[in-house]
């Protein structure tokens, strides 16, 4: 996966940018508060790429159940 599509994904999902790393840059989600690494290369491993996308990404709305 192309890092640049990899951190649009990220943005959609709530993340944002932290700080620069050596090769690395942080990213965190604002709603979860969780963070992870992304590697600074321009492709990205398929897995490694959907462990960050379902590490970063926000838990699906809960839907409350109907009143009777």
């Amino acid at each position: 996966m192309k890092r640049l599509d990899l951190i649009k994904r990220l943005g959609e999902e709530g993340a944002v940018f932290v700080r620069h790393g050596a090769s690395h840059d942080m990213w965190r989600n604002v709603i979860t508060g969780r963070s992870d690494m992304i590697p600074r290369h321009r492709e990205i491993d398929e897995m490694l790429a959907r462990k960050i996308i379902r590490r970063l990404s926000a838990p699906p709305e809960s839907q409350e159940p109907s009143s009777k």
